[in-house]
C-alpha cells in the first residue's frame, strides 16, 4: 500500500504529523506493507537563502502578523511538539528558503534514505537550530544518513533534482493541496494537516479493507457449508 506525504521542512506541524503517522504506522498490522513516499512542497518559496531575523522576526514582518499572536503561537505549537516528543526551539531556529534540502531529499530517495534524511532534516531545524540553507549543513546530514559527500556537493551544485522538486509542487497544485502535511493513500484517500494518530489508523484501516477485500470461499452447494455459531445461538 502506498502512502505520498507532502510536506515542507519549514513546517512545524509536517515533523508534528510525521511523529503522529509513524505512530500509527507502528501499530498497524500490514505496516511492512506501507511504502511512504516523501514529497516536497513550500510554505515560502520566495524566502532567500538566509534570511536575516528570526522566526518571531519574520512571521511578523513578511507574514504581517502581530508579534503578540506570534509569541502564543509558537508557544502553542512548542507545546503540542513536546507531546510527541520533539523539543523545538524557535528562538535558535534559522529562517531559510529550504528548496536545498528539499533537493537532498530527493537524492537520498534515489538512495533509499529518504525517512532517514527527512527525519534529519525536521530535526535540526526545529530541535538544533542548523541552517537548512546551508550547503555544508546539507552535506552534513546526508552524510550522517549514509550519502557521499562528493555526490551531495555536486547534485545541489549542478541542481540535479531542481525539476522534481518543482514537480513535487505541480503535483501538489494539480491534487488541490493548499496546506502541508498532507497524506495521500493509495492515490484515493487523502487525510489533511498533523492529525490525531487514531485518524490515521483509521485512515490506514480503511484504505486497507478497501484496497485489499476478503474473497469468501464458496462451497458448491448448500448442504456442503459448515456449521458456525453466531448471537442467537449454534447450528445443530
Amino acid at each position: 500500500m502506498n502512502v505520498d506525504i507532502w510536506s515542507d521542512i519549514a513546517c512545524p506541524w509536517c515533523f508534528i504529523g510525521k511523529r503522529r503517522f509513524e505512530q500509527a504506522l507502528a501499530d498497524f498490522p500490514h505496516r511492512d506493507e506501507v511504502q511512504v513516499t516523501w514529497h516536497s512542497y513550500q510554505l515560502d518559496p520566495t524566502l532567500p537563502e538566509h534570511y536575516d531575523g528570526s522566526e518571531l522576526d519574520y512571521l511578523a514582518t513578511v507574514k504581517r502578523m502581530d508579534p503578540a499572536r506570534v509569541r502564543q503561537m509558537l508557544d502553542h505549537v512548542t507545546a503540542i511538539a513536546a507531546d510527541e516528543g520533539l523539543h523545538y526551539d524557535f528562538d535558535r531556529l534559522v529562517v531559510a528558503n529550504s528548496f536545498a534540502a528539499h533537493e537532498l531529499l530527493h537524492l537520498a530517495k534515489e538512495h533509499g534514505v529518504a525517512d532517514a534524511v527527512k527525519e534529519s532534516l525536521l530535526s535540526a531545524h526545529f530541535e538544533h537550530g542548523a541552517d537548512i540553507g546551508d550547503r555544508d549543513v546539507l552535506v552534513r546530514l546526508g552524510v550522517a544518513a549514509g550519502l557521499d559527500a562528493d555526490e551531495i556537493r555536486d547534485s545541489l551544485e549542478m541542481r540535479r533534482f531542481r525539476k522534481p522538486v518543482q514537480d513535487d509542487i505541480q503535483q501538489a497544485r494539480s491534487l488541490g493541496i493548499q496546506g502541508v502535511p498532507f497524506f495521500v493513500i493509495e492515490n484515493k484517500w487523502g487525510v489533511s494537516g498533523a492529525q490525531p494518530a487514531e485518524l490515521f489508523t483509521q485512515a490506514l484501516e480503511q484504505a486497507w479493507r478497501e484496497s485489499n477485500p476478503l474473497v469468501m470461499v464458496q462451497p458448491d452447494s448448500a448442504s456442503a457449508e459448515a456449521p458456525v455459531c453466531g448471537p442467537d445461538g449454534c447450528a445443530i
